[in-house]
């Protein structure tokens, strides 16, 4: 039996029997999401302001432990307001790793700064904090306060780090590196949603970080996402630039500085508000989903399935297949057999050089990312797969 038939067969038997198609994530609503939208519509409060949005600010607040949640229109905003908090500004360089979605590069070219991208570690497919510092010595020096690339002259001002499909970054080696090199560290924590290092939930070791509550997400707002910081002067700029900078007024309209419009409206965070309450009930059945494909994949030579190293507790977002060597016709060949036997599955994103408008930004050489490329694909990781 080829590798994509034992593939197809062990993930059939960890899944329940479905006469469709099985999706590779999908957002449930078992709790009290109709009750609260019902609210919004008979309040008449839908828009950015209600106390839904107030609501949802404080309870991501008591679940990841930060000081501060700032509720957004979506995570890429977040992102996006995240760099110009970290002092980002045009001219300037971030690090950013090349195995990520495209959003966490865009929201730098926001910026008008430029992505420079650094490689990824085969463990938890993060930032490798190791090459990093090897790389920085290699081509950056610290002028007083500000990172330098010798190379372009341009100041490396910030670290963007992301927790790829919900498993945490070593963010511990990342934080030493980003204050040995002057760089603020910003983490993408858009799949991080219930992960945690070491006891502490992602998001609270950077300067600020970014929530998303996509559709596909743990816990969906429909569209939305949220800033996370510990810094009560940056959580209160966060707040004043997504609400169009407006000087709090009974009916005046100043503005003293640009601004977006990147408020969450209050159905999204009613929405939102009754996913989290079912948090810990979804993160409970991910687990044992994710223990039935470890059952299911346990003697199946040629591939492993994507474990959390020791003393990370990882959401499962979605469940990841690696081969044991990489090859692009291998690693397609398991996609077209599991998506024609009706099990969505999907490969990494198409690493951010490869892309044509990022092909000329300054980079590290990229073997693991590259050879991760050709490695993985994500498996149907939906939390009622486990019911």
């Amino acid at each position: 039996m080829s590798l994509p038939d034992r593939v197809l067969a062990a993930v059939r038997a960890a899944l329940p029997a479905s006469e469709g198609g099985v999706a590779l994530h999908e957002p449930e609503f078992r709790g009290q999401e109709w009750t609260y939208l019902k609210d919004c519509l008979d309040t008449g409060w839908v828009s950015s302001v209600g106390a839904y949005v107030d609501r949802i600010e404080r309870d991501l607040e008591t679940l990841t432990g930060a000081a501060h949640a700032v509720a957004t229109s979506n995570g890429t905003a977040a992102l996006d307001v995240c760099l110009r908090l970290a002092g980002v500004r045009a001219g300037d360089e971030v690090l950013v790793p090349a195995l990520t979605f495209v959003a966490t590069a865009n929201a730098v070219a926001y910026q008008g700064a430029t992505p420079h991208f650094v490689e990824s570690e085969a463990t938890t497919l993060g930032v490798d904090s190791v090459r990093l510092e090897a790389y920085l010595r290699e081509t950056a020096r610290v002028d007083g306060d500000v990172c330098v690339n010798t190379r372009t002259g341009a100041p490396i001002r910030a670290l963007m780090v992301m927790h790829v499909f919900g498993h945490p970054c070593d963010l511990d080696g990342l934080a030493e590196v980003a204050a040995r090199w002057k760089l603020a560290l910003v983490e993408d924590a858009a799949e991080g949603l219930g992960s945690s290092w070491n006891g502490r939930h992602v998001g609270n070791t950077g300067l600020v970080s970014a929530l998303s509550f996509n559709g596909n997400k743990i816990v969906t707002t429909g569209g939305g996402g949220a800033i996370l910081t510990n810094d009560p002067d940056l959580a209160r700029r966060a707040k004043h630039l997504t609400t169009t900078a407006r000087v709090p007024h009974k009916w005046s309209f100043v503005h003293d500085e640009v601004g977006w419009n990147y408020r969450m409206p209050n159905l999204n965070a009613a929405l939102g508000c009754a996913q989290l309450e079912q948090l810990p009930d979804m993160l409970a059945r991910k687990a044992v989903l994710t223990q039935r494909y470890a059952e299911a994949f346990r003697d199946v030579e040629g591939v492993r399935l994507m474990t959390a190293r020791p003393g990370a507790q990882v959401n499962h977002w979605l469940n990841a297949l690696i081969l044991d060597r990489p090859d692009m016709v291998l690693r397609d060949a398991l996609l077209e057999t599991l998506n024609n036997a009706g099990f969505m599955t999907r490969p990494l994103w198409t690493l951010m050089h490869r892309l044509p408008m990022y092909a000329a930004c300054p980079r590290d050489a990229l073997p693991v990312a590259e050879a991760l490329e050709a490695s993985v694909i994500n498996i149907p990781s939906s939390a009622k797969l486990a019911d």
